[in-house]
């Protein structure tokens, strides 16, 4: 198992989505090139705060780590027009072409790993793929995502009572820099992957979900089996907590070392 340590952030770099919006991306190590993406509401920090990309780059990797288009250092425009459907998939294709990716593995965690899904019925073509802290569900898009929990605090923003679980939850995004009306925004482009689109997937794909994540877990097993070559994984913690544990870095680490 891989002993996680915090390390310095790297430099931050810029990119362009196909519209012209500005993206962030940062990246540690060399190696085969590996993109992660982040969460909803988060930003590529994720892979950072507990040393998970510094310990996957030290198996060999350059870990690529995007922001998505309203969070982090991206931009984080308003208007609608920003945000068409499944343009978080259009900018993780700008990100590939930006950086003239070849071969490279794709993975990501929460609303990132339906991105990565997105990507690959879209005609992503990694070497290998990682979908963690997401179930069958989630992908599928009946349920029990961020749209159903954060969707009416940011559409109800500074307007819940003192003390609330809605205020007290908006309390920690505003300490995070979140833009209410960009991430409303980005849940609106979101698209659902039909079970027959998941079928058709081939890359070689590892399903990842925490023990007690109450969200994710219960249809994990059944997002391995509506995949042709997936393989499923249980790590310690909950939906917060398993994307930071040292047993998901070495199920990624062990799985991309399969390619080899």
């Amino acid at each position: 198992m891989y002993r996680l340590r915090h390390m310095p952030n790297p430099a931050v770099s810029s990119f362009s989505g196909r519209d012209g919006v500005r993206l962030a991306y940062r990246e540690t190590g060399a190696g085969r090139p590996l993109i992660l993406l982040h969460g909803f509401t988060g930003d590529a920090t994720l892979w950072l705060l507990n040393g998970q990309a510094e310990a996957i780059a030290a198996t060999g990797h350059r870990v690529i780590m995007p922001d998505f288009r309203g969070h982090g250092r991206s931009d984080k425009p308003h208007d609608a027009a920003s945000c068409p459907p499944d343009v978080l998939a259009d900018d993780g294709f700008a990100l590939v072409e930006h950086l003239g990716l070849s071969e490279y593995d794709l993975g990501g965690y929460s609303l990132g790993a339906r991105i990565v899904v997105r990507m690959l019925v879209r005609g992503a073509a990694p070497g290998r793929a990682v979908v963690a802290g997401q179930g069958l569900r989630q992908v599928l898009g009946s349920g029990g995502g961020a749209d159903a929990s954060l969707r009416p605090v940011l559409t109800g923003w500074g307007t819940f009572e003192p003390g609330s679980p809605e205020e007290r939850q908006e309390r920690w995004l505003r300490s995070g820099g979140a833009d209410p009306v960009a991430l409303l925004r980005v849940l609106d482009s979101l698209v659902a992957t039909p079970a027959e689109s998941l079928a058709r997937i081939t890359v070689p794909t590892l399903v990842a979900v925490g023990a007690d994540d109450s969200g994710a877990a219960s249809s994990a097993g059944q997002l391995v089996a509506a995949l042709a070559h997936a393989t499923g994984v249980v790590v310690p913690g909950d939906h917060w907590t398993a994307a930071g544990s040292p047993e998901l870095v070495t199920a990624i680490v062990d799985f991309l070392a399969g390619q080899r």
